[in-house]
């Protein structure tokens, strides 16, 4: 059986893939602007604004202004999700940071709707807009290490395949999510976990600075001993307080040859795999990433249910932790194996043209009960035309082991983010998948405490400032000191009006 019939580079991070743009697709814009430019605000009401406007802004930029029918626009309002289908009234790709002062100070000015793009691995597409500016970052990518120091300079619009390339190169990493051509802005800010997660921490405990352009088109640097207060906003924040145009990471020695994988079992033993997890999951080493999983393909294949792991560990101790997942018998596919770090978290990569739409729901776990179980063995409903997974991906370990308060991000007790995805070959009918996923959402939910904002998709104010728990007054002040106006509003948004 092949594992990517069924398990798509989305499962494997809670996001989808897509082509990165080349080169000459993003560098072959034309600037002319021919005509005023109907454009909307962040309320969503319609503007217009002046061709010489919008050509002098043009001008000043360093990199390009695209506009809709100008090569490369295409590409770049395109989010990971064939589903979603925005138009920005223009596109800005900065190539510094000079660039994108220039673009926020131009969107607050004229109080534009705005999206910023960095892997697009956006679920719900807030890094796409209609009517809007879009700042794509596909222009600012660079990963530089400091091996003496154990410190990596990365560009805000880099993809997680740079850091890890750069790093591994000389014996040193950081969490850096699982598939390589995620961003780095959105994952690191939100949260940002990985393979090696469990072990050295989430890819935001291992931010030792960043600098960002805030709301106000000024450019400063967050750090523990300057602008604290942004510093620790930044770290699970979100895109709420600005736009990181470089983070420093701290790095880690770890050897390149781990042991990872997947096995699998027929889907019919899916009750005995998700209580082999509660037995396990909380208790495994920190060595030990271990996902569990149930899925079926689109091609109406049967479903199976099994663990992703991946043991950072030494490689003669791999088989005593991988024990306990082999205990349910012979598996129907174990392709466990001796991997490089950097092709692993390849593994689940997919840069073919996007030709699937998707819905995900996701939430947070802090243990398995016997009624999740059963929420998850009695709504799993495969059926031909739809790929449908429930995936879990392992938290715990040193993830856990650091304070609420230390940082925005608040959800340090949980055990697994908990995601459920159908997917639906583009352009067939949505609504039924859509509502499928809802309504067994219904059943899981009870178990959940929380939901991990970089999936967040149509959530109420309410519901998305409680899920910051109770790091939210804190972030409240936050917001309203360095975006009083919300002009970064497409994201895990809080609301300074609330």
């Amino acid at each position: 059986m092949d594992r990517r019939l069924f398990l798509r580079s989305a499962v494997a991070a809670g996001v989808s893939a897509a082509a990165t743009p080349t080169l000459a697709a993003q560098f072959a814009a034309l600037t002319e602007v021919s005509a005023n430019v109907n454009a909307v605000t962040g309320n969503r009401t319609a503007i217009e604004i002046e061709r010489a406007a919008v050509k002098e802004f043009g001008d000043s930029l360093r990199g390009n202004l695209l506009l809709p029918g100008n090569a490369g626009y295409d590409v770049a309002r395109r989010v990971l999700n064939s589903g979603i289908d925005k138009h920005p009234a223009f596109v800005v790709q900065p190539v510094g940071a000079t660039d994108l002062c220039k673009a926020v100070t131009f969107a607050r000015e004229r109080d534009l709707l705005l999206a910023v793009k960095c892997g697009g691995h956006s679920y719900a597409g807030k890094s796409t807009c209609d009517g809007g500016m879009q700042i794509d970052l596909s222009t600012l990518r660079h990963a530089r290490v400091d091996a003496t120091n154990r410190v990596a300079h990365v560009a805000g619009g880099s993809l997680l395949g740079e850091l890890d390339r750069e790093s591994m190169a000389v014996g040193l990493v950081t969490t850096a999510g699982t598939v390589s051509h995620t961003g780095i802005g959105g994952l690191t800010t939100g949260g940002g976990f990985g393979r090696v997660g469990r072990r050295f921490g989430l890819a935001l405990d291992n931010v030792l600075g960043v600098d960002v352009v805030t709301a106000d088109g000024r450019l400063l640097h967050a750090s523990p001993e300057e602008n604290e207060d942004l510093y620790w906003g930044i770290r699970g924040g979100g895109g709420n307080f600005g736009i990181v145009t470089n983070f420093e990471m701290a790095l880690h020695p770890m050897q390149r040859t781990v042991v990872g994988g997947d096995i699998l079992y027929p889907g019919a033993m899916v009750r005995e795999v998700f209580e082999t997890y509660r037995e396990y999951g909380a208790s495994a080493p920190d060595n030990l990433y271990c996902d569990v999983f149930t899925a079926s393909a689109m091609a109406g294949t049967d479903s199976v249910a099994g663990f992703h792991i991946c043991w950072s560990g030494p490689e003669n101790e791999a088989e005593k932790a991988l024990a306990p997942l082999r205990a349910l018998g012979t598996p129907i596919v174990d392709s466990v194996k001796a991997w490089d770090y950097v092709e692993l978290q390849r593994s689940g990569d997919s840069t073919e043209a996007r030709n699937v739409a998707q819905y995900m729901k996701a939430g947070f776990i802090n243990d398995v009960p016997d009624s999740l179980i059963d929420s998850i063995a009695d709504g799993f409903e495969p059926m031909d035309g739809r790929a449908v997974v429930l995936y879990c991906q392992h938290s715990g370990g040193a993830i856990g082991r650091v304070s609420t308060p230390d940082t925005a991000f608040a959800h340090r007790k949980s055990l697994a983010n908990m995601f459920v995805i159908v997917e639906w070959e583009k352009d067939a009918e949505a609504e039924s998948h859509v509502r499928y996923i809802r309504d067994w959402w219904k059943q899981l939910e009870p178990a959940t405490d929380g939901y991990y904002t970089v999936d967040t998709a149509d959530e109420s104010r309410a519901v998305r400032h409680g899920n910051y728990q109770g790091n939210f007054p804190r972030l409240m002040r936050l917001k309203r000191k360095y975006d009083p106006t919300n002009l970064f509003r497409l994201n895990a948004n809080i609301n300074p009006e609330a």
